[in-house]
């Protein structure tokens, strides 16, 4: 029986144990989705708080 796993993959529950390296990259995506939308609010704000000068050192 497949059911959904982390990141969009597949774990098939009950067909074998998860290998160690399932089991990490599951603990690093998990990760990964928990942090994404700390940083994005950090860079927008960095980036907004800097616009002008982004600006500038794009010309």
């Amino acid at each position: 029986m497949a059911c959904s796993a982390p990141g969009g993959r597949k774990a098939f529950a009950g067909s074998r144990p998860p290998f160690p390296e399932d089991i990490a990259l599951d603990a690093v995506l998990h990760r990964l989705a928990r942090e994404s939308s700390p940083v994005r609010v950090t860079a927008e704000s960095l980036a907004g708080a800097h616009a002008e000068l982004l600006r500038r050192l794009g010309e």
